[in-house]
């Protein structure tokens, strides 16, 4: 009885931290007001010129979207560089037909046709493109973004100046195409955030510091400063990295949701969810600590409330409750109560990550899988798998190979 009793304890402490979440979730709908095409009237009166920069590495069903969403931009004053990174599909043939058809002028493509020594494939990319910009301030993007608004970058530029922001990352929106997504992305996000709450990361006096690469936009003198990609050149996830630096060095971070701004979509299919994230986890926690942690509170937070609840159901209902005794009851009580709280605070996340409410009952079946690709991002850290990205294959800091798409 005495086991049973501690059992039933342990679930009455998760309920507890669930109900602090919702206090969290109260104070975030609150304080971390997204970024909209209406934030701000228009772009800046006095806008610098600003250098958007895109890497593509196999792009060719993502890139002409992410072209033309943000040539269409508002902004007076940017120029588009767009560096061929090594692609080994219809890429550069896409961004050579979009260059010739560019009547502006902004947009400019550059082919990189070989990975340098001791750099990663997107980071030697990027400073390809670095040292061809022009603009007093960078922006960063991903080949995978759509600009769903022509207002983005000016409501960035808008704010960094208003605020006298160094690096700023908005943050995208997950647009999902199967199911699969739906379920897991929800919940590797929610992970994320529980490492690096955008209040603490803009907060000045706390060391957490984020930033998501789909969208980063940081003065050249932020850039300088931090050391530019040649100081994140063997690291994956060179966001978090570069983010983590220039909070070490004083300047001015902040992050923020968007709303109508853009979208990304990360990845299709189970495979690529399951590749992707493993990578992220990897990158973003570094650690075997963080990743043993991560996993113990998926574990605990999530998994344990429902194996507990099967649990007492399956006695009782072979037992009988009279059977089962007071000892399980309690058990199957308290796991009812942290499921239900579990719950509803995964309802008023899922509406403010912009996620249907309806998948919450499915945040079970995605904890689940979460758990198996942080597993996996231990095993990379372990090095017995390497990272693979793009075609190319990454373990420790060095390439150790290519695929034969060519990475």
């Amino acid at each position: 009885m005495t086991w049973m009793l501690i059992w039933a304890a342990a679930l009455l402490g998760v309920s507890l931290v669930w109900l602090t979440r919702h206090v969290a979730i109260s104070r975030a709908r609150v304080e971390q007001v997204p970024l909209t095409s209406r934030s701000y009237p228009g772009p800046p009166a006095d806008a610098p010129l600003v250098s958007v920069l895109i890497a593509a590495k196999d792009e060719e069903a993502n890139i002409e979207t992410a072209v033309r969403s943000m040539l269409r931009q508002d902004y007076p004053h940017f120029e588009l560089i767009v560096i061929n990174d090594r692609s080994t599909d219809r890429t550069a043939e896409i961004l050579e037909r979009l260059e010739a058809a560019d009547r502006t002028g902004r947009l400019q493509v550059v082919h990189v046709t070989e990975l340098r020594e001791g750099w990663f494939g997107k980071n030697n990319a990027m400073r390809e493109g670095v040292a061809r910009a022009r603009g007093d301030w960078l922006c960063f993007g991903d080949a995978d973004c759509e600009h769903t608004s022509p207002r983005t970058l000016s409501m960035a530029m808008s704010l960094v100046l208003e605020r006298g922001i160094d690096f700023f990352s908005l943050l995208p929106r997950l647009a999902a195409g199967s199911l699969w997504e739906r379920i897991i992305q929800p919940v590797c996000g929610g992970l994320m955030i529980l490492w690096f709450n955008p209040e603490k990361v803009n907060d000045p006096r706390h060391p957490a510091a984020y930033a998501n690469g789909a969208f980063m936009l940081m003065s050249r003198a932020c850039y300088e400063a931090i050391g530019g990609h040649e100081a994140v050149r063997t690291q994956v996830n060179e966001d978090m990295h570069m983010a983590r630096i220039a909070k070490e060095r004083a300047l001015r971070l902040f992050v923020c949701q968007n709303e109508d701004l853009y979208t990304v979509r990360m990845y299709a299919g189970l495979g690529q969810i399951w590749r992707g994230w493993s990578r992220i986890f990897y990158g973003c926690f570094g650690t075997f600590r963080r990743l043993r942690v991560s996993m113990m509170l998926m574990i605990v937070m999530n998994l344990f409330p429902y194996a507990s609840l099967l649990a007492a159901a399956a006695v009782m209902a072979w037992r009988g409750p009279a059977g089962a005794g007071p000892g399980w009851t309690w058990v199957g009580a308290a796991a009812a109560l942290a499921v239900v709280m579990q719950q509803t605070v995964i309802v008023r996340y899922y509406r403010l990550s912009y996620t249907s409410p309806w998948l919450a009952p499915t945040f079970i079946i995605g904890a689940v899988i979460c758990v198996g690709m942080l597993g996996n991002a231990m095993l990379k850290l372990k090095g017995r798998t390497a990272v693979t990205w793009r075609g190319t294959v990454y373990r420790g800091e060095r390439v150790t190979g290519q695929t034969a798409a060519g990475g």
